[in-house]
Order: C-alpha cells, then sequence, then structure tokens
C-alpha cells in the first residue's frame, strides 16, 4: 500500500512534533509547515493526500491559505481538517464555507481523536466505488 502524505500547517512546533509523530506511527508520510507561507510553498510542491491546518499563524493566516486552495481546482480536491483555537461560530462557518471537511476546536479535542478522526477522512477519501461489470 503507497503511504499517504498528511500536510500539517501549525506554527506551534511541540503540537506539530506530537502530531507528526503520532500519525507517522500510523503509517502516514507526514510534511510540516510552521506558517501559512511555507504551507502554500509546501502544496505547490507536493500534493498530499490531507491538509491538517491550523488558523491563526504568522505571515499567511490559516484563512488565507484556505482561499487560496479554494480557488485552485487541483488543490481544492485535497481534503482539510482545520485544528484551531478559533471556536467561534462565525469562525467555523467561514472556513467551512470554503470547503473544510472537520473543525476542531484544540482546547476540546484530544491528539487521540484528532489523528482518529485524520485516518478515517482518509480513508474514506480512498474509498472510490468500483463499478460491477454485466449489471
Amino acid at each position: 500500500m503507497d503511504s499517504q502524505t498528511i500536510l500539517i500547517i501549525e506554527d506551534d512546533r511541540f503540537l506539530s512534533s506530537i502530531l507528526k509523530g503520532r500519525l507517522e506511527k500510523e503509517g502516514y508520510t507526514v510534511l510540516q509547515a510552521f506558517d501559512g507561507e511555507e504551507g502554500l510553498a509546501a502544496l505547490r510542491n507536493t500534493k498530499p493526500d490531507l491538509i491538517l491546518l491550523d488558523l491563526i499563524m504568522p505571515k499567511v493566516s490559516g484563512f488565507e491559505v484556505l482561499e487560496t486552495i479554494a480557488n485552485d481546482p487541483e488543490l481544492s480536491r485535497i481534503p482539510v481538517v482545520i485544528a484551531s483555537n478559533l471556536g467561534q461560530d462565525s469562525d467555523i462557518e467561514r472556513a467551512k464555507n470554503f470547503g473544510v471537511v472537520e473543525y476542531y476546536v484544540k482546547v476540546r479535542t484530544s491528539l487521540d481523536e484528532l489523528s482518529q478522526r485524520v485516518k478515517n477522512i482518509i480513508l474514506q477519501a480512498k474509498k472510490v466505488p468500483v463499478p460491477e461489470e454485466g449489471k
């Protein structure tokens, strides 16, 4: 089985490293970017199977990253999961308007829950219906 690639765009290096370790133990290839600018550069060089994105970051915000992804037909197919400290309904709605598949508020979400959900999203994305022959 080919290793699936996850891009973590998170300015908290400690949290990013913990998530990277967890996801690598699950067999994923994990790339890290520590601000939105680095994240966009990484997206130009590789097309991950999933993006785990923070919203509050220096240089380029997560919302700006989302807007860039949404406006690029190739990138807009990549599932995006938000893990942010922004918990207002308006922030969640704004992110979901960009096509985010899941939104987690960091203080309300365990690392186990987040890594399990990422795993499930990637598994769902891999399931492509195969038409039955002769039916």
